[in-house]
């Protein structure tokens, strides 16, 4: 599992779940630019008496399980059990 790629399926399942197959170092680093320059452009614009307009941040892939502490390591077994489930 060294070498596979941080975009790969077992990385993602490893990382919380299918949904975060994809995401990969460059795909978070564009997501943050993209809130970032939102924010920015929030900041700085003129924006007059109404205020200015709410910008969604960039859609991400939501973790099912709960925060309830550091997270157990998976087992390749267990890796295994998620990724051959259909």
């Amino acid at each position: 599992m060294q070498r596979l790629p941080d975009t790969s399926l077992t990385i993602a399942l490893a990382s919380g779940g299918r949904e975060h197959f994809g995401w990969g170092v460059e795909r978070h680093m564009t997501a943050d630019l993209y809130d970032a320059l939102n924010q920015n452009t929030r900041a700085s614009g003129q924006w007059g008496k109404k205020g200015a307009p709410k910008i969604p941040e960039y859609p991400r892939p939501k973790s099912k399980a709960k925060d309830n502490g550091p997270k157990k390591a998976r087992s390749v077994a267990d890796i295994y059990k998620v990724f051959s489930r259909r």
